[in-house]
């Protein structure tokens, strides 16, 4: 494992700008700069977790909160006529940042299968 940062890591140390719209002492919430949907926001854990591949029964938790942290800003975010929730887990599962991350889509209607 790299000792290099990710770049969530930087957004969560402020070493990169990001458009925050959710932080407590344990996650942090910003605008995608990629957006697949008109609203795209990535949820992540402060603490540093690759992936769901890597996640412990000490997690658990964390992972409660992260879970408990999406209908509230889903709900901030005006989603109110629903949304998806997409983690992604290793590269051919489609992970980019090797940091456990949370994509909240919305705003608009989502098909199936997404991809």
């Amino acid at each position: 494992m790299s000792n290099e940062s990710t770049i969530f890591e930087k957004i969560i140390r402020r070493e990169i700008p990001a458009d925050i719209v959710f932080e407590d002492e344990k996650c942090l919430a910003f605008r995608d700069v990629s957006p697949q949907a008109p609203t795209h926001v990535l949820l992540i854990p402060k603490k540093p977790i690759a992936s769901t591949a890597d996640l412990t029964d000490e997690d658990g938790p964390l992972l409660s909160h992260l879970w408990l942290v999406i209908p509230d800003l889903a709900r901030q975010l005006g989603l109110n006529t629903g949304y998806r929730v997409v983690v992604n887990c290793g590269v051919d599962g489609g992970q980019t940042v090797p940091h456990l991350h949370f994509h909240i889509l919305g705003g608009r209607s989502l098909g199936w299968p997404p991809g």
